[in-house]
């Protein structure tokens, strides 16, 4: 065991040392980096899913150990987007963003908007951050307003964001928890709606799809029940460019399009509260 760690130590020196001297063997950086990584792509520097690969789901209500801000005002934009300068904030979040396929799309259809992904699961989470930074590096200016975050959004939304300070949130294939005793952990739900209406501005979108029907009428009822939110006209989804995204963009919506599935959308605009007169 000793001489396999002293020769894979030596063998890292020899690498940096070429890196150094500008010979490596003809491959460039992102092709070395690959090479001395085996779970990236060699041919495109981003990592591969199979060694991230976690459970579907994660239990939200039970206990996770990882940090989370008192306030919105303690989020370290710093360490999330490379050229931050203060004068702006995060507007888009994608709740549950799984392997970031969407935040990934939006980061280059808004590339002013910042934007984070809230992920609990921890796997899922790493392999998004290596793909942003992979991204990165093979496409210098762009991705730079991107970003994902393990957290529990069901528990810790208010402690991310101000009120009235996104413009958009997405809950894209989320957890059914088809048992009755489960409903309680769904993403989507009369309370938890209170908190995604405190966070969203007047006038911001909150975008659901599944393609589970049962859990698509529950998001709907859920949502129209609500004084705070309204449903877009079809001229109004349409016109909007993320609407497309939905079905396309993510892991899980390319699979249910592959197998011939039905998806169920409810697309929602944040609205004043109606004084009585």
């Amino acid at each position: 065991m000793p001489f396999l760690v002293l020769t894979s130590a030596l063998c890292r020196l020899k690498d940096w040392d070429a890196i150094d001297r500008g010979k490596t063997g003809g491959m460039n950086m992102l092709e070395h980096e690959c090479v001395s990584n085996p779970t990236h792509s060699k041919t495109t520097g981003l990592p591969r899913k199979r060694f991230y690969r976690a459970r579907a789901h994660s239990n939200p209500l039970s206990d996770s150990h990882f940090p989370v801000p008192i306030f919105p005002s303690q989020v370290d934009y710093n360490l999330h987007y490379p050229m931050y300068d203060g004068s702006k904030k995060i507007e888009f979040a994608d709740i549950g963003c799984g392997f970031g396929g969407l935040l990934i799309s939006l980061a280059t259809l808004f590339p002013c908007t910042f934007m984070i992904g809230m992920e609990l699961r921890d796997k899922v989470t790493e392999y998004v951050k290596e793909r942003i930074l992979a991204l990165r590096a093979a496409n210098p200016g762009q991705y730079e307003n991107v970003s994902v975050v393990r957290t529990n959004s069901m528990k810790y939304i208010p402690n991310y964001f101000e009120k009235g300070q996104l413009a958009k949130m997405f809950f894209l294939f989320p957890d059914p928890h088809f048992k009755e005793k489960n409903h309680r952990r769904r993403v989507i739900s009369p309370h938890l709606l209170d908190e995604y209406a405190y966070v969203l501005r007047v006038g911001g979108i909150i975008y659901t799809i599944t393609d589970v029907e049962e859990l698509g009428l529950w998001m709907k009822s859920c949502l129209e029940s609500h004084p705070l939110f309204k449903s877009l006209t079809e001229d109004e989804l349409q016109n909007d460019p993320v609407v497309k995204l939905l079905s396309t963009a993510t892991e899980e919506g390319q699979k249910v399009e592959r197998n011939g599935g039905q998806t169920f959308q409810s697309v929602y605009r944040r609205v004043g509260l109606a004084l009585p007169h």
